[in-house]
């Protein structure tokens, strides 16, 4: 697996997070970020054991390539 940076929150500080991640061989996103944890909220999902969620701020959308003007993945 070869995960390529895409990008981080730029209002995240110093602690990195959230950050996105694109992984070239499954063709899918790998998101570094807040579990959800409140108990009322994960009430609302039908959630499998063997699953968990994640949130992320709105803005961290630009770093997905289908939202960028090319769609091209970028990153390091």
């Amino acid at each position: 697996m070869a995960l390529r940076f895409l990008g981080k929150d730029p209002d995240s500080g110093h602690n990195g997070s959230p950050t996105l991640y694109y992984d070239d061989e499954r063709d899918t996103y790998v998101f570094q970020s807040w579990r959800v944890l409140d108990p009322d909220r994960l009430a609302q999902l039908n959630l499998p054991d063997h699953e968990t969620v994640i949130e992320f701020p709105r803005r961290m959308m630009q770093f997905f390539p289908e939202v960028n003007d090319d769609g091209e993945i970028r990153g390091t």
